[in-house]
């Protein structure tokens, strides 16, 4: 028979979660022909980024991957021989109480957040024994050897290097100026985005700037002097026009992450898929109480900016600061514009670096093999 893994998601970053969770259990299932089941709490969410799915229906498969609802109302199913609680949600209590009976243990993992600090590695796999008897393991993601990688589909590359750029950027309705810079934007509320957006607009060469609906929409709204911007709104400001595209399904994401010269993301998982399309990129991290988040910004740029020179390195110090810790963005960018080509050439080279390591699903597979 086929291993059985559940996997359990509560909805807590908007996407990230889910987005995280749903690429997960889809590779499992495709690439590793195993039976999964996604736990969600918030079937809303999950529609965002799988249009198909049902939002009321307690169960469905999608993609091959049974989602169930996780609500408030726990009824009995069998455990499944892999357990994974991701970014550390409590599992419910009558299923971990259904574990302590199980005859052949199941292996507990609790899948962490993704972190570039140098802690992690000393963390992943270690067990956690339980009161009741169970040992949960930790399981890190990571960007290096000692960790468990980062979720990359197998060919995820190859057809990224294959797929159409001009065709794609059709269907979404972007009509480029010759000489546009296409850049994509997705992030939280920034209080440092007019200033950005003022850089671009009085540049010497066109920008074009796509925002797909999100957190970000009010600031844009507010530099653009609008009451309301809609999906579809076209907007031209000096050297910069402004789209606004509609929340688009995670393939599609990742297509639009491929078709730009620059991707401004957010969260874990479109930070994932920006360093897959091999793009020079400004990461918005969560923010967490006592500014914890900075360390972990701080942790992957100590990484991501080995092998480039020290100015450029430190000019993309700077620019990711600046998003991330108010300062003016709009003399951070200018200071990166000159280090264009580098940073270019840097990202295709990171993104070949990391795809070199096991992805996130065939560790987890391996781990459990080894486990067995």
């Amino acid at each position: 028979m086929k291993p059985t893994w559940d996997i359990f998601c509560r909805v807590v970053d908007n996407y990230g979660d889910i987005g995280v969770t749903w690429r997960l259990a889809r590779q499992l299932v495709a690439e590793h022909d195993l039976t999964v089941r996604l736990w969600v709490d918030e079937l809303q969410a999950f529609a965002r980024i799988c249009p198909e799915a049902e939002v009321q229906a307690p169960h469905q498969l999608q993609a091959g991957v049974e989602v169930w609802h996780w609500g408030a109302d726990w009824a009995p199913v069998a455990v499944a021989d892999v357990v994974i609680g991701a970014f550390g949600c409590q599992i419910p209590a009558q299923y971990i109480e259904a574990m302590t009976r199980r005859p052949a243990p199941a292996l507990w993992l609790n899948l962490e957040y993704l972190s570039a600090e140098d802690w992690v590695e000393g963390c992943h796999g270690l067990p956690s024994p339980q009161a009741n008897g169970l040992r949960k393991v930790f399981f890190f993601p990571g960007f290096t050897q000692g960790t468990g990688g980062l979720l990359r589909e197998a060919g995820l590359l190859a057809q990224r290097d294959a797929f159409d750029r001009d065709a794609f950027l059709r269907t979404l309705g972007v009509a480029l100026q010759p000489g546009s810079r296409l850049l994509s934007l997705f992030a939280y509320e920034n209080s440092g985005l007019a200033s950005w957006l003022d850089a671009l607009a009085e540049d010497v060469r066109p920008s074009h700037l796509l925002v797909p609906e999100g957190r970000i929409l009010g600031d844009v709204q507010a530099w653009l002097g609008e009451e309301e911007v809609g999906v579809g709104a076209v907007h031209r400001r000096g050297a910069l026009t402004v789209q606004i595209l509609p929340f688009v399904r995670q393939d599609d994401y990742d297509r639009l992450l491929w078709s730009c010269d620059f991707n401004a993301v957010r969260g874990e998982d479109s930070f994932v898929r920006a360093q897959w399309a091999g793009k020079p990129l400004l990461w918005h991290i969560y923010v967490q109480e006592e500014y914890a988040h900075w360390e972990k910004l701080e942790a992957f740029l100590d990484h991501y900016t080995q092998g480039l020179s020290p100015v450029t390195a430190a000019a993309l110090v700077e620019l990711w600061r600046a998003w991330n810790m108010d300062r003016d963005m709009g003399a951070a960018w200018k200071q990166l514009l000159p280090h264009w080509d580098e940073l270019a050439a840097h990202a295709r080279q990171w993104c070949a670096e990391q795809a070199a390591r096991p992805d996130l699903a065939t560790a987890l597979v391996q781990f459990y093999r080894n486990w067995i």
